[in-house]
């Protein structure tokens, strides 16, 4: 066979692929039934196909995880939070978007737990989401994912609650599968070992997997710094050469400007949202393009705690969804009950 005929064949088996994707996201489409206001806009085919990786095309699953969006966004209105809202949970630069982006294009949230002022979870939680609802604002166009770049600096005992671990992973996994890129531990201290053994069951194999553990005194995983972001632009903080710090007078500023554009964002005029496409080679492997090899000595004896992230994972998925599968069964339920099988109309997601 000759090489022009095995890319056509190549393209073609491509094609066919995209014609069954796209196929399946009108499936979750039909099954979702008419939405109307924000819940119509948050579900254009790109956030429909997210939902799709998210279950690996499986239309029953992603369905029912998107119906669960569409409530949960009608009842919590992550896109009406505004800075006012959570300019108390901001002080101390504890989470901030980044003005920078990585090579890819990305959108940047650093979250330094070590600076955490406040000891109300769910307050926590409403920043964390505004932060989200952010970056997503921010993307550029053709750019659907985010980096957490998260810094250990000033971290202790304290610090440390797996309740808000737990939310925190509820909300991103449930809500916002596919918007995570990478996450950068970045200088993890030792006593975070056994908590990261307890945490990490509750990731889910594809998030556990874009985790990244990186020391600042480990060249191999250094590399990873440079191969995702410009050094000139990234924070000395990090090991880039950028002196600049968190200034909480410029990032209010910053965000009311953007509490502006979410709100136009999301109006009825917007119509690009409602629209945005599915392309297939967006969502394409992109970690293994990078060579990034993260598993340093402390990483991989992490890993070694919780074999079954690194073996059993697709039992284990099965087994946690079939756990739920009742409960949601019964959501569904009271959700038909109530006539709102295609979601409330008032609220949606980006």
């Amino acid at each position: 066979m000759s090489s022009a005929s095995g890319m056509n064949n190549g393209h073609g088996k491509e094609a066919a692929l995209y014609e069954e994707q796209q196929s399946k996201i009108g499936k979750v489409r039909a099954a979702l039934g008419q939405l109307s206001g924000k819940s119509a806009m948050y579900c254009s085919d790109a956030s429909i196909a997210r939902y799709l990786i998210a279950r690996n095309w499986d239309v029953k699953k992603a369905t029912k995880m998107l119906k669960k969006t569409l409530k949960w966004r009608s009842e919590y209105k992550p896109d009406e939070i505004c800075w006012d809202d959570i300019s108390d949970e901001a002080v101390t630069g504890k989470n901030y978007r980044t003005e920078y982006f990585d090579k890819s294009g990305r959108t940047i949230l650093v979250m330094r737990p070590g600076c955490q002022n406040t000891k109300n979870a769910h307050g926590q939680l409403k920043y964390l989401v505004y932060c989200m609802e952010n970056a997503i604002l921010n993307m550029p166009r053709g750019q659907d994912q985010m980096v957490w770049l998260i810094d250990f600096a000033g971290f202790s005992l304290p610090n440390v609650s797996l309740q808000v671990t737990k939310m925190t992973a509820d909300v991103l996994q449930g809500h916002y599968p596919e918007r995570l890129g990478v996450a950068i531990l970045y200088n993890p201290p030792k006593f975070f070992e056994p908590f990261w053994k307890i945490a990490s069951p509750i990731l889910e194999r594809k998030t556990f997997n874009k985790v990244k553990f990186v020391y600042s005194d480990r060249p191999d995983t250094m590399k990873i710094m440079e191969d995702l972001f410009n050094m000139d632009e990234l924070e000395c903080a990090f090991g880039g050469k950028n002196p600049a710090t968190f200034n909480i007078n410029d990032y209010a500023a910053r965000m009311r400007e953007d509490d502006k554009k979410m709100r136009l964002f999301w109006s009825p005029e917007n119509s690009a949202l409602a629209s945005e496409p599915y392309l297939m080679s967006k969502h394409k492997p992109q970690e293994s393009g990078l060579g990034l090899k993260t598993e340093g000595p402390e990483t991989e004896k992490m890993e070694d705690t919780v074999p079954e992230k690194t073996g059993e994972t697709e039992t284990e998925s099965e087994q946690r969804e079939e756990s739920d599968t009742e409960s949601e069964k019964k959501e569904e339920i009271k959700i038909e009950s109530r006539g709102e099988d295609t979601a409330p109309a008032d609220n949606s997601g980006i």
